[in-house]
């Protein structure tokens, strides 16, 4: 039995040819910016998380942005994904779309999707079936009841688990998979989705070294059909997929530019990244 037959076999109960989510909105890229984060300010019972921020990010890139904690990162995922509203500023997918008036749902069935720290995969199923929950459609008792993907749907999930390496796996319980591999599955929930922006938390944290570089290379062959944002602590895992590094600090962006221009920066030097180098 071929891997596809499986899927079918897998997900009868589904059936998106009716049940389909609308699809989002074109995004004005016209200036090639697919995010506009300008002057944005947070706070939080008197301590500014997010401090008159300003940050672009290109269509089809892959971006770093690293920071020690309480730098601000993980507000401004918030406040991209809608969780957190901000006391002051703008935030644009593309030209035209405030994120700033949209709720969580509504942003992501605009195209942009996270992926936090830990893995927050059903371990109790199966890496097929794990894909196939995340997969957007609608999740109506109805939809649900009558479900059943449409072969392109189906060719989606294979491609899915070729690119995050689980094509053997996916029969396996998510719970026993290693930790990079519940990483990976959880990539690949975000990705099956079809996001047009990527938010990555920490995606090597606890990995071993042949993890780290597999998820290098899984996160460097994303970009560019689609725009990925990586917020890391990992230094080197940064060096070796980043074009473009943003570092945080106290709410501000304190340096932008290439590994080596942030590296050697002597404000950045002082704050993360010591000496040594």
């Amino acid at each position: 039995m071929t891997i596809l037959e499986d899927v079918k076999q897998a997900v009868q109960r589904r059936q998106s040819n009716f049940f389909s989510a609308k699809p989002p909105p074109a995004v004005d890229i016209s200036h090639q910016v697919l995010l506009y984060v300008e002057g944005l300010s947070v706070s939080f019972d008197g301590f500014k998380a997010l401090n008159n921020l300003n940050l672009y990010i290109n269509d089809g890139e892959l971006r770093c942005l690293i920071g020690a904690n309480g730098a601000g990162k993980t507000t401004l995922m918030d406040v991209i994904t809608g969780k957190t509203h901000p006391d002051t500023g703008h935030v644009y997918f593309g030209q035209t779309i405030d994120l700033l008036g949209k709720s969580e749902s509504e942003i992501a069935q605009l195209g942009i999707g996270r992926k936090f720290q830990k893995p927050t995969v059903f371990e109790e199923q199966s890496v097929l079936a794990n894909l196939e929950l995340a997969m957007k459609v609608n999740k109506s008792i109805i939809s649900t009841l009558w479900a059943k993907l449409s072969p392109s749907e189906l060719d989606w999930i294979s491609q899915v688990l070729e690119i995050i390496g689980l094509k053997s796996q996916y029969r396996m319980l998510a719970g026993a998979l290693s930790h990079g591999q519940k990483q990976w599955l959880e990539i690949g929930m975000l990705l099956i989705a079809d996001p047009r922006l990527m938010l990555v938390d920490e995606p090597v944290a606890g990995m071993t070294a042949q993890e780290t570089e597999r998820t290098a290379e899984l996160l460097t062959s994303l970009a560019g059909d689609r725009t990925v944002v990586v917020v890391e602590h990992d230094m080197e895992f940064v060096r070796s997929i980043a074009k473009t590094v943003t570092v945080l600090h106290q709410g501000s962006v304190l340096a932008e530019g290439s590994m080596s221009d942030v590296q050697n920066n002597p404000a950045v030097i002082e704050v993360y990244l010591g000496e040594e180098d």
